[in-house]
């Protein structure tokens, strides 16, 4: 009703203005034309406006109802307005609107699919190369300090690869999970064995609290990413050797919860509530320059899809804690 009240406040206006001014003409042109008279035919114009309102506000009442209430869905756009011509006319563009909207869409769609499917080659197509050189230096002195490079780059560009990967699977995640009892010390291990030589290379030792009995319901591939990425975080911040990860797990209520916590130079105030941003790498960036800001973002989505929660607490000089929260 205000809709249709808006937009006939002109013809209103100018209606009434109209009548003022025939009304005006009629008393000056003619002194047999009496006040009463001009009243009268002003009324009666007046009457049939409100008729012709009332006629139009109902021809179109269903039309000005859709434009009052904002779309629930897309397609609530290919609804029958009226069969009044400015109704059928915006229903036309609506539906004209909607099928290019859709055709943009699905264009886009292929498109990202398309990057997607290339990702995944290239990064099958890497591995292969990586392998060879990972074999070659298997032939070399391990106590070089070449070699003790070459491996830590390796290293940093099979996690590249899986970043990469991961990443270009998180949009079709929904086809690549599935969910599962995971025993949480298994999964735990197995993440720490990966990630073995990274520990020993810069002198961080893992410390683990996790009862063996303690399953969690999740994916096991994509929580054993997640942990990667928070195990990378961990050991490439923590400043010091002799520093440690301290793997704790433990039941309470309904819910399972896994913390992470090193004992590296932690997180500023200032960037603690941005962490989880794409692309963010805060304070750290500065002097870890191979830091993408990736992980925890990665993290998190991965979390969020599954139905978990991560949370996070760091204090600068003195390490940060990355919780993940399991429902049971």
């Amino acid at each position: 009703m205000k809709l249709f009240l808006k937009e006939q406040l002109p013809l209103i206006l100018f209606y009434v203005l109209q009548l003022m001014l025939v009304g005006l003409w009629y008393l000056l042109a003619d002194e047999r034309h009496s006040f009463s008279d001009a009243s009268y035919g002003a009324l009666l114009s007046l009457v049939i406006l409100g008729m012709y309102l009332i006629y139009r506000f109902y021809r179109h009442k269903k039309m000005y109802a859709r434009l009052d209430r904002p779309l629930g869905q897309m397609d609530q756009s290919l609804n029958e307005l009226d069969e009044a011509p400015l109704a059928e006319a915006v229903s036309d563009l609506l539906r004209a609107q909607f099928q290019l909207y859709r055709s943009g869409l699905y264009d886009t769609q292929q498109k990202l699919d398309n990057h997607a499917a290339f990702i995944n080659r290239w990064v099958h197509h890497m591995k292969t190369p990586v392998s060879v050189i990972q074999l070659s230096l298997q032939d070399m002195d391990l106590d070089d300090p070449a070699a003790d490079g070459l491996q830590e780059e390796i290293d940093r560009l099979k996690k590249g690869l899986e970043m990469a990967l991961y990443t270009s699977r998180l949009d079709k995640f929904e086809q690549d999970f599935k969910v599962e009892g995971v025993p949480l010390l298994d999964a735990v291990e197995k993440s720490i064995a990966d990630n073995r030589q990274w520990f020993i290379r810069k002198g961080v030792y893992p410390e683990m609290d996790i009862p063996f009995d303690l399953i969690v319901i999740t994916d096991a591939k994509w929580l054993e990413f997640m942990l990667g990425q928070v195990m990378d975080n961990a050991v490439k911040y923590s400043a010091e050797t002799g520093k440690k990860v301290i793997f704790k797990a433990w039941n309470q209520n309904s819910k399972t919860r896994l913390e992470i916590r090193d004992e590296g130079i932690g997180i500023a105030k200032e960037d603690l509530g941005r962490v989880f941003d794409p692309y963010f790498t805060g304070n750290q960036g500065r002097h870890y320059h191979e830091s993408t800001g990736m992980g925890l973002y990665l993290v998190r989505e991965v979390s969020h899809k599954l139905g978990h929660l991560v949370e996070i607490e760091s204090e600068q000089g003195e390490g940060t804690t990355v919780r993940f929260v399991f429902d049971r």
